[in-house]
């Protein structure tokens, strides 16, 4: 009985690595360990607050000013938390399902386990049918919405081009992903990632204070609850990044390492978070209403036309945070996840970019779209599901007491985990899915209403009205163009 104790121990341990054997000898070797192929737990760290950023950094002061500053802050630090028990939710789940099928004797060298996959294998094939459908839905909107992101900054480089051209144009540019393996091989950009973004979320706040109040600023919301609904599932969406959190963890050589990985990484992501909304948000006050990305009412300078880069390139990371489950998913479907031909591989995940492509152009509602996402998607990928998950994989005494990952006593063991699961739940079905996707859909909706879908160029200055021709005989100056509001958002 002892030896069995033994050796369950040591299979409950042994977590393979999944496409490498040995340790490098050469120096090309050596030089890809240092730059492509991660698996530490700081990869894990670097690839969570890289991948949580992103461009909603500069949505969210667009979110202050629908709910205020106080429910700003508020909202950010209450769904920070959150998220980072969902995603040690998913952890723990992850740990679980691995364990069950290393003393089963599988082998995941060459396959990435993925959340559906989890389900599947702890709950049946319901569970995964559903997961599937909310976390690839999910993951498809978030590339959309890094494209959209991608061409709503560039406009404020070079506005030669409409945004919708410059979407093509980055919709090719995203497809490059495609060669990229795994999430094993996003150590460098991962790193280079939260350079970017902390290099963008402290110009931001420096510009914002420099600036100083624009004149007559006023900063009046909350006022109406459709806004307020839909600025807080903006910042659900924020902390909502984990939908790749085992896809990560599976890149991890310790994937048991990564309980609190999620936390640190959203600690660091609100000293960016919280000083560049609220100081955009100070400085301009109810102008952001109609203006959804933070670039465009900061003055053009050097500094900002480098932020603007650095997250051109993050947005296009990103997107491979975001695409890469998706060929995983498409690759299993096809039969060619455990071919070991990167080509074959990437001529097979090309397919998938084209809906993410088509789906930009649509929909290029920067801003409003992230809201709609949050609240209809996020809200069950990465919050409902998997404390639901959680509470019916541990439903039974004896799973509890099997349980490979026991709950710790500062969340109350397990009768603390369960209530905090139902809170979640409770929570995120009512205010985040059922007010949220009302307000979300309702201001979506109204962005389709004023815009149009496959808009050319959304939210861009309307076009300077020609001068007035003279007078007939007489030598009169012309009348100067009318001014147009940069960014406004026409009523319908």
């Amino acid at each position: 009985m002892a030896t069995d104790k033994v050796v369950e121990t040591v299979i409950v341990g042994n977590y393979v690595e999944m496409e490498t054997e040995g340790k490098p000898t050469g120096m090309k070797s050596r030089i890809s360990k240092i730059f492509w192929h991660g698996g530490s737990v700081y990869d894990a760290w670097f690839s969570c607050a890289s991948n949580q950023v992103a461009q909603v950094l500069l949505t969210l002061p667009y979110s202050f000013s629908q709910l205020g500053m106080l429910s700003g802050i508020l909202f950010q630090l209450f769904y920070g938390l959150l998220g980072s028990w969902t995603a040690y939710l998913i952890s723990i789940l992850y740990v679980e399902y691995r364990t069950r099928k290393e003393r089963e004797k599988v082998d995941f060298r060459n396959h990435v386990i993925q959340w559906f996959e989890v389900l599947d294998g702890l709950l049946g094939k319901h569970w995964r049918n559903v997961g599937l459908a909310f976390n690839c839905t999910f993951l498809l909107f978030g590339s959309v919405i890094q494209l959209i992101a991608c061409a709503s900054n560039i406009y404020y480089i070079n506005d030669n081009l409409d945004k919708r051209t410059w979407t093509y144009i980055f919709g090719a540019c995203c497809a490059t992903t495609v060669f990229i393996p795994s999430f094993h091989n996003y150590r460098i950009w991962s790193f280079l990632g939260l350079v970017m973004t902390t290099y963008t979320a402290w110009y931001l706040t420096i510009a914002s204070l420099l600036h100083g109040q624009v004149e007559g600023v006023r900063h009046s919301g909350p006022t109406k609850l459709v806004l307020y609904f839909t600025g807080a599932t903006n910042i659900l969406y924020t902390f909502g990044g984990h939908a790749v959190t085992v896809e990560i963890m599976h890149a991890m050589w310790k994937p048991q390492k990564f309980k609190a990985i999620y936390l640190l990484a959203t600690l660091y992501v609100l000293t960016l978070t919280l000083p560049s909304a609220a100081a955009v948000y100070w400085a301009f006050g109810d102008m952001l209403l109609n203006h959804s990305n933070a670039f465009s009412l900061l003055p053009r300078t050097p500094f900002r036309d480098m932020a603007v880069i650095l997250m051109l390139i993050h947005q296009f990371i990103t997107f491979g945070f975001a695409s890469t489950p998706l060929y995983f998913v498409w690759e299993k479907a096809i039969g060619m996840h455990e071919c070991k031909s990167l080509c074959k591989r990437a001529a097979a995940r090309l397919p998938v970019v084209i809906p993410i492509w088509f789906l930009a152009i649509i929909f290029p509602f920067f801003g409003p779209i992230n809201s709609t996402v949050g609240s209809l998607l996020v809200s069950f990928t990465v919050y409902i599901i998997p404390a639901l998950a959680h509470i019916f994989t541990f439903r039974s005494a004896t799973a509890r007491e099997n349980a490979v990952e026991q709950p710790p006593k500062y969340f109350g063991r397990w009768v603390g985990t369960y209530v905090i699961n139902i809170f979640v739940v409770v929570w995120v079905l009512i205010v985040g899915f059922g007010f949220g996707g009302w307000a979300s859909m309702t201001n979506f909706i109204h962005q389709i209403d004023t815009f149009g879908l496959f808009t050319k160029c959304y939210q861009c200055p309307p076009p300077a009205m020609p001068a007035s021709p003279p007078p007939h005989g007489l030598n009169a100056t012309a009348a100067a163009p009318l001014h147009h509001p940069f960014n406004h958002t026409r009523s319908p």
